[in-house]
């Protein structure tokens, strides 16, 4: 493509030229920050800065490479003064009494999810959906947030975005040498996170969606031993946020059915897919007889049943994905 500054291309152009990177863009921001929020302002970021600097783009790279350059470098810059975001998992051990209260964490800049529809590869490249998919898994972004910065970039560019040592090099400032000594302790601690290879069902997978509406019907009808049965033993579940976290079934069962499943009714789920992962938009019954907005969630699926619910009981998270706060 022939360069061309901002002076010569109008606003019109320079966005035909770069919407098409948008939604990729805005998956390499999130895995970097793990906020949706953030994400979408490093992405306005992004462009702001590559319409100033069109000018200067000289097509030595393709425009796609230079606009995760400028992205890479305005998530880094977005890192040095924030602290990470974890999920209840990442802050301390499991609780105890599930028929105690659960443990407000007032202050904590939690993990977000992020819609699939915001960040959905090309559909008709399959193997180019589940990598994605993959990339994007809950747990995956949760384990990227314990890497500092730099290693976080060289390993998301190296191994996700396939860019090779050279170019990682480039954009960072640094030698080919300290890229791959960067992505050695990178991938060292993702693997000290422990992170399974989840499955990865297509939508559509018949098992999942007999499991899934399974789930829902438990949730809707207040049938917390239904709902046991549907999880793992060694399952897990967290309500961000909420520092408390329950491990294992049997617990799990009896919080819900101490603390969340009161009456039949009182919920209603709405499917949704984030981070290339089933769930639930959970609306509550309010005094006016219609649904409120309580919660997303976030499954992760297992062979031998639901490994993980995330509850994310922040009704602020429905307009990303574009819910209404009522139902009714």
């Amino acid at each position: 493509m022939e360069a061309r500054g901002a002076a010569t291309t109008d606003a019109a152009e320079f966005a035909r030229l770069t919407d098409p990177f948008r939604a990729e863009l805005l998956a390499h921001c999130y895995r970097m920050l793990g906020s949706v929020h953030d994400a979408e302002d490093q992405v306005q970021e992004t462009m702001i800065r590559a319409w100033r600097s069109y000018g200067d783009f000289e097509g030595r790279s393709s425009l796609r490479t230079w606009l995760y350059r400028i992205a890479t470098n305005a998530c880094l810059r977005a890192l040095e003064n924030r602290a990470r975001r974890p999920l209840p998992s990442g802050l301390g051990a499991p609780g105890a009494n599930p028929d105690g209260p659960a443990a407000a964490g007032h202050g904590v800049p939690w993990l977000e999810p992020i819609p699939d529809a915001l960040v959905r590869a090309d559909p008709a490249d399959p193997a180019t959906v589940v990598v994605s998919r993959a990339s994007l898994r809950l747990a995956l972004i949760a384990a990227l947030q314990y890497l500092p910065a730099r290693q976080r970039a060289v390993l998301i560019l190296r191994d996700v975005l396939q860019w090779r040592a050279s170019e990682v090099a480039g954009l960072l400032g640094t030698t080919t040498t300290a890229v791959n000594g960067l992505l050695a302790r990178a991938r060292a601690g993702i693997e000290q996170a422990g992170l399974a290879e989840d499955e990865i069902r297509e939508p559509g997978d018949a098992r999942q969606r007999a499991l899934l509406d399974r789930y829902a019907a438990a949730f809707e009808n207040a049938d917390a031993a239904a709902l046991s049965r549907l999880l793992r033993e060694d399952a897990v579940l967290e309500m961000p946020p909420m520092v408390t976290w329950f491990a294992g079934r049997s617990r799990i069962g009896r919080f819900l059915g101490a603390q969340v499943l009161r009456k039949p009714g009182e919920f209603t789920m709405v499917a949704v897919d984030a981070n290339g992962q089933p769930g639930f938009a959970c609306y509550q019954l309010g005094d006016d007889g219609r649904g409120h907005a309580h919660a997303v969630q976030v499954l992760t699926i297992g062979g031998a049943g639901i490994a993980r619910i995330v509850s994310f009981n922040q009704p602020e998270l429905f307009p990303v994905f574009r819910l209404p706060p009522v139902l009714g």
